[in-house]
């Protein structure tokens, strides 16, 4: 074999315009990042999710999956944070020795690469150099991007995922058909998609656009006749494999990843089942330390309920009796209330009886409850039983009232007898356990259901939540279950002798789990539909308002000075965004119809490029615009940020679609270059006009302040001395 021939040469390219806005828009983003050392804004919100998370401690947030939380925590944690800080107060001096530019170093570096990767975008989709820089030059100077990315917040994430999943979808796309290492980008796409919805639900609307994008593509290689039948369904397949296999394997992954770090019991416990509860250490599990697995006749038992709504809350029963008539005239029974109290209580303690027996004492060996069994339940502390007849409930007159059975010796039989159904049963067992089994109590006598209505009772009633029975086919389901969560054989058969017993803490700890997938649906199901109760914002704002800028975000204003930071967008830009979208909806609607007249504006390849454009920018603008005008909770301008994104990837295509299609003699091309640099030069005036709004220094003056009021419903905020 021949001998190395030396010396070796490498010979690489390197784009210093790229290298340029890189290194500037790292400059824009990174520079001071630990000012102000006080808490900004959402950073609040985020602040107590990264808290737990670094204290191992179990939480629901249901803005979005655990990704975004989990890389706020990996900055915190390389920068030593041990999770000891309150986050109480919007303005509040992170400590001393707390690293607050770790804190925020993540979000900041995601902001930063949006840049570049607009820049490389935008060749992808076939567009000049200069159009790259364009497009480079509007996210780099956008003041609202980075205000959002120097702080410990999502969005700037959000944005850098999206952009890289198409980006690297559109370098698959335009590679050379056989080679190979071209999947290495679908790959990317494919986690990056993941990355996207794992951060913020948001991120959704970005990756069924990737989808359509790629379903589009994949039908015309699927009519392709140069390609063989086996060449389309590998293509076809792989597309299936990197942009939907792994990115739910990898969405499933970000879950298994928060699961195994927060396994301590934490504040939102008891949003989840019982089960889950348990399976976390401290909470529930010191709860239930050395309770039976199998429920026996003579078991003592609390009750959860399983629906999601309002709140968690435990069957119940106290020494008080329903008005012998309601506001509106209707008559009760007059027995003694049963309701659903959302607190731990001693009233909240039931015994399975056995109709056949008196005793309220385990036997030894036990009896156990199975499936199908008949039983009766006495509460604990009153001796009552629980009850249900053809009398209207309190607040749901379509339903039968529930109650604690009373002999007043007026006819009104006793009809204390329920069947026990086990809807979650395994096929082997039929036995009914604690924590596990999800029990459906089904009234012997009129077939009702035992259910939680969720409407609270009135003040005779101390306000706790009605229990109802009602028919099976009228019920909702996710209201009839209920689960055994506090559990002990019965020793006592004297009453005062029990109620002791019921008063005593259990024993014992054992080691109770749920599988992982257990776990994750029923947090992802809490996820989507408990949502955390919402109160109006003074910075909140409709959709329509942010198109043209008509509010502002007041993230962070100095405790004595009127150094302040706001989330205000370069409104230069933003109106440029706004008119390239307008001009491209009249230019396609104009191409169209001429179109389907006959007449061939553009050659084809020309036409493929402006409408991939318009497919992907307007596109992405539609589809991560209009889902907000049908939300119904509380938004705010930093929803708009992954649109306006969009829109400055379309301005510079525009532009040079018109330059070069559109404009043939070389005066007008002459001018719309000078008009161009006088809007570059406008936005960059701009952006550096609110400069001191975008880094909270220096300090303005009061009338300096009022000056950049440039719309009177901005709200900016400043001191008179």
């Amino acid at each position: 074999p021949a001998m190395l021939q030396l010396p070796l040469v490498v010979t690489a390219r390197l784009d210093l315009v790229l290298v340029l806005v890189t290194l500037l828009s790292l400059w824009t983003r990174l520079s001071g990042l630990g000012y102000p050392g006080a808490v900004v804004f959402d950073e609040v919100y985020y602040g107590q999710f990264l808290s737990l998370y670094m204290k191992r401690t179990f939480f629901i947030d249901d803005s979005g999956p655990p990704l975004g939380h989990a890389l706020l925590a990996l900055g915190a944690y390389l920068g030593g944070f041990d999770g000891n800080f309150v986050w109480n107060r919007i303005g509040a001096a992170y400590p001393c020795s707390l690293s607050v530019w770790s804190l925020r170093l993540l979000p900041a570096l995601g902001g930063a690469l949006c840049v570049p990767l607009g820049y490389l975008l935008i060749l992808e989709l076939r567009c000049s150099h200069l159009s790259a820089l364009g497009a480079a030059l509007l996210l780099l100077l956008e003041n609202s991007l980075i205000v959002q990315s120097r702080f410990m917040l999502l969005e700037s994430l959000l944005i850098f995922f999206v952009l890289l999943a198409f980006f690297s979808y559109l370098r698959f796309h335009n590679a050379p058909g056989r080679c190979w290492s071209r999947y290495g980008w679908l790959l990317l796409s494919g986690v990056s998609c993941a990355a996207a919805v794992g951060v913020k639900y948001t991120g959704l609307f970005s990756y069924l656009l990737l989808l359509g994008v790629a379903s589009l593509h994949s039908w015309k290689l699927i009519g392709d006749q140069a390609q063989s039948h086996m060449s389309v369904c590998v293509q076809c397949g792989w597309k299936v494999l990197c942009l939907l296999v792994v990115p739910v394997l990898l969405y499933v992954f970000w879950f298994y990843v928060h699961l195994s770090i927060l396994q301590r019991s934490g504040p939102h416990d008891q949003l989840m089942s019982s089960a889950f509860q348990a399976s976390l250490q401290g909470g529930l599990s010191r709860v239930t330390r050395g309770q039976p697995l199998q429920v026996a006749f003579g078991s003592q038992v609390t009750l959860r309920s399983s629906a999601p709504r309002p709140v968690p809350c435990w069957l119940h029963s106290h020494k008080a009796n329903y008005p012998i008539r309601y506001e509106n005239g209707r008559g009760s029974s007059h027995q003694q209330q049963v309701t659903c109290y959302a607190f731990k209580d001693v009233n909240n303690w039931w015994i399975i009886k056995d109709p056949a027996r008196q005793e309220l004492v385990v036997d030894s060996p036990p009896r156990l409850v199975r499936h199908g069994d008949i039983i009766q339940l006495v509460h604990g502390m009153t001796s009552r039983l629980l009850n249900s007849h053809d009398v209207a409930a309190p607040m749901s007159p379509h339903a039968q009232e529930v109650s604690g059975y009373i002999d007043f010796n007026v006819s009104m039989a006793t009809q204390n007898l329920w069947r026990l159904e086990i809807y979650n049963r395994e096929a082997e067992s039929e036995e009914w356990k604690t924590i596990v089994s999800e029990v459906r109590l089904v009234h012997v006598n009129t077939s009702a259901v035992l259910k939680l209505s969720g409407l609270p009772l009135p003040d005779w009633g101390f306000r706790q939540m009605e229990v109802v029975a009602e028919k099976l086919l009228k019920a909702h389901s996710g209201s009839l279950g209920w689960t055994v969560e506090e559990h002990r054989y019965g020793t006592s058969q004297e009453q005062k002798e029990r109620e002791a017993e019921l008063h005593s803490p259990t024993h014992i700890d054992i080691d109770r789990k749920i599988s992982f997938w257990s776990k994750f649906t029923e947090l992802q199901w809490k996820m989507l539909t408990v949502k955390q109760e919402e109160s109006e914002h003074k910075y909140s704002s409709a959709p329509l308002e942010w198109i043209a800028m008509e509010t502002n975000i007041a993230y962070w204003l100095h405790p004595s000075t009127n150094a302040q930071i706001h989330l205000i967008g370069n409104p230069v830009s933003w109106g440029v965004a706004n008119l390239s979208l307008l001009a491209y909806q009249l230019l396609a609607a104009l191409y169209l119809l001429r179109r389907r007249r006959g007449f061939r504006d553009l050659p084809d390849g020309a036409w493929q490029r402006f409408a991939s454009v318009g497919l992907l920018c307007g596109g992405g603008w539609a589809v991560n615009f209009l889902p907000f005008l049908l939300m119904e909770r509380t938004l705010f301008l930093y929803h708009y940020l992954p649109a306006l994104c969009y829109l400055y990837l379309l301005s510079p295509a525009l532009l040079e679609h018109i330059h070069t299609h559109l404009l043939s003699s070389r005066t007008s091309r002459h001018m719309l270059a000078v008009c161009t640099a006088a809007v570059l030069l406008s936005i960059f005036l701009s952006y550096w006009t609110f400069c001191p709004l975008t880094y909270g220094n220096p300090e303005l003056t009061a009338n300096q302040l009022q000056a950049l009021k440039w719309r009177d419903s901005w709200d900016i905020l400043y001191r008179r001395r």
